[in-house]
């Protein structure tokens, strides 16, 4: 399947990850406002089920990246690719938005974001970097303890 064209069940996957995270968090924020105002036991509810949201929104991800074909390197590179798109597209498209209705909170919202969305890509970027050289430098000495306990174990054969 191409992947300008997402089957309808990815689409919805996507769509329903994005609903329970949303859901999360708000409940998340509800807490906090529900607890400032001493309403504890209200706090709790939003809590439990902001946690059970999370599960649903895990759910979902195990769907659309699979355990099986996702590494930590490809989940850096998702993680690049995301934050990239929200610094370089999704957040100064919205901030032109906000600017044009003069809307200067939202303004510099969007450009705090911009700005933290391209130090989280650096970040996931210098991870990658280190990680690579970390799996290469473990290769390397893996293929030195094949070749040795090879040896060992050619010493140890017979000769036909």
């Amino acid at each position: 399947m191409s992947s300008q064209h997402p089957s309808i069940t990815i689409t919805n996957l996507e769509a329903a990850f994005a609903g329970e995270s949303m859901a999360h968090i708000k409940y998340r924020y509800f807490a906090k406002l529900a607890r400032e105002a001493g309403a504890e036991d209200v706090a709790k509810v939003f809590e439990e089920t902001a946690a059970q949201e999370v599960l649903h929104a895990f759910g979902h991800l195990d769907l659309l990246y699979p355990k099986a074909q996702l590494t930590p390197a490809k989940a850096l590179q998702l993680a690049i690719e995301g934050e990239t798109y929200e610094y370089t597209e999704m957040y100064p498209k919205f901030r032109h938005l906000a600017l044009e209705e003069g809307n200067s909170a939202a303004v510099a919202e969007y450009d705090e974001q911009i700005e933290e969305s391209r130090v989280h890509a650096e970040t996931f970027k210098r991870t990658l970097a280190l990680a690579a050289k970390r799996f290469d430098a473990l290769t390397r000495v893996e293929q030195r303890h094949a070749a040795h306990y090879q040896a060992v174990l050619d010493s140890l054969t017979p000769a036909e």
